[in-house]
């Protein structure tokens, strides 16, 4: 089932995402959840630092992430940085729930060290570890996670995480892959902003033709629950009803 969700603001897509979460926790007494980093995620964090203590019950909360820079926690580009200076510093959860990459470890070695973290922490199905909810981003050349264009053969390893590379500044990345990505059991996919518009056109609604070219358009998870949340601007090119 996929559906698609628009809103005016980000502030509304806030709101909503925040409902969708919160159904999730309620039927569960501990959740995983695969974070992403980028500007959208940032705003949502922000929202979810000013809601009153206790809206979200974050002990029944487990995080870990989709991707991350190859940099030091205390980087302005790590994601486990933005998410503790915009999330984690105003709330309560305890140490024993965050689950961050080492950005500064080997990126080989910190992959495969992810990656078995994953094993343990997680449950599995098939031999694969399964998320409750995974968050995704999306940048304008159609990559999620750090799986990009050039490096699609990334996306069907056998490994939960592998280390990549940005196209442009050569920055090593650790990222899921896609079979861990769509063993999830919910996947939502937070875009903003114009600059997105015609890659979300061409996945939602030329996906064959995608698929060959955009890591996101691959985003086909085994449960069929793949939501997108997409302001009016990302949203701008669609023209079919769903």
């Amino acid at each position: 089932m996929r559906k698609i969700r628009i809103y005016n603001t980000a502030e509304e897509l806030n709101i909503s995402f925040t409902g969708w979460l919160t159904d999730i926790l309620a039927e569960k007494e501990l959740a995983t959840i695969a974070l992403s980093g980028g500007s959208t995620p940032r705003l949502l964090f922000d929202y979810w630092a000013r809601l009153p203590e206790g809206a979200i019950d974050w002990t029944k909360v487990k995080f870990f992430w989709g991707d991350e820079r190859c940099v030091p926690h205390t980087d302005v580009e790590s994601n486990y940085g933005m998410t503790k200076e915009h999330l984690f510093n105003f709330i309560h959860l305890a140490d024993k729930n965050i689950f961050p990459v080492q950005g500064d470890n080997d990126p080989e070695a910190e992959a495969k060290r992810y990656g078995e973290l994953l094993n343990r922490e997680l449950e599995s199905k098939n031999g694969i570890p399964v998320f409750d909810i995974m968050m995704l981003g999306m940048g304008d050349d159609g990559h999620t996670a750090s799986i990009f264009p050039h490096e699609m053969k990334l996306w069907y390893s056998d490994e939960n995480c592998v280390a990549a590379t940005h196209p442009v500044s050569g920055q090593k990345r650790i990222s899921l892959t896609g079979k861990v990505i769509n063993a999830s059991s919910n996947i939502a996919f937070l875009i903003t902003g114009e600059n997105k518009a015609q890659k979300v056109k061409e996945i939602i609604e030329q996906s064959e033709n995608a698929e060959d070219k955009y890591p996101a358009a691959l985003v086909q998870p085994d449960s069929g629950n793949l939501f997108w949340f997409l302001d009016n601007k990302a949203a701008a090119r669609l023209t079919k009803g769903e």
